[in-house]
């Protein structure tokens, strides 16, 4: 049975929390955060069925509602004797593990549940706000990518110190200075890695 408690003004009622569950029960071995939302949308479950997920806003508000219900719904499972995995690539329901059975909800504190419980975190974000969030995503991850080709360019692996990238720096470009028999591309490449790494941080 799932609980009949929601927050005040939640889009989300005990009627979409079942459908949510059900079209989980059908994947026996886990699905996609994609596969559950098609799922969803084929069955004509709203807000899903209106979802247009190619437009950003939308696209946030599908993700976050489906999220919520996912963590409301563990909430319920793990009183049943079963836990619910949330991420994005794999979305299941397995028996909970002996040891934690009857144990209740996991006493550390779960910084993703707080989020999708929030719902004001949902009311807050117009589309100025998504695109916001998307750009802040975009950046990070271009910078973990820059960061992790100039640790290849010098041969190094995180974590490293700046000591450490300095010495291999020298190391290098002793080794492909043009003087000393080296290639300038390399050298390049060298110095531009160091930069990305000692002075981007």
């Amino acid at each position: 049975m799932i609980d009949e408690d929601r927050p005040a003004g939640s889009p989300v009622d005990t009627a979409l929390l079942e459908r949510v569950l059900e079209a989980l029960r059908e994947y026996p071995r886990g699905c996609t955060e994609h596969a559950l939302i098609a799922r969803l949308r084929d069955q004509g479950v709203e807000p899903f069925a209106a979802a247009c997920l190619q437009e950003p806003l939308s696209l946030f508000q599908t993700h976050f509602v489906l999220f919520h219900c996912l963590y409301r719904l563990r909430d319920t499972l793990v009183e049943q004797g079963e836990w619910l995995r949330i991420h994005c690539l794999d979305i299941g329901i397995e028996p909970l593990p002996v040891a934690d059975t009857g144990s209740g909800l996991p006493t550390r504190a779960d910084p993703l549940r707080a989020y999708y419980l929030d719902l004001t975190r949902l009311e807050g974000m117009d589309a100025a706000a998504v695109e916001a969030l998307l750009g802040e995503f975009w950046s990070h991850l271009a910078r973990d990518q820059r960061r992790g080709q100039a640790l290849e360019v010098l041969g190094l692996e995180d974590p490293v110190d700046a000591a450490a990238i300095r010495q291999q720096y020298r190391r290098l470009a002793q080794r492909h200075h043009p003087d000393r028999g080296g290639d300038t591309a390399t050298l390049q490449r060298v110095n531009a890695a160091r930069w990305v790494l000692l002075e981007q941080g």
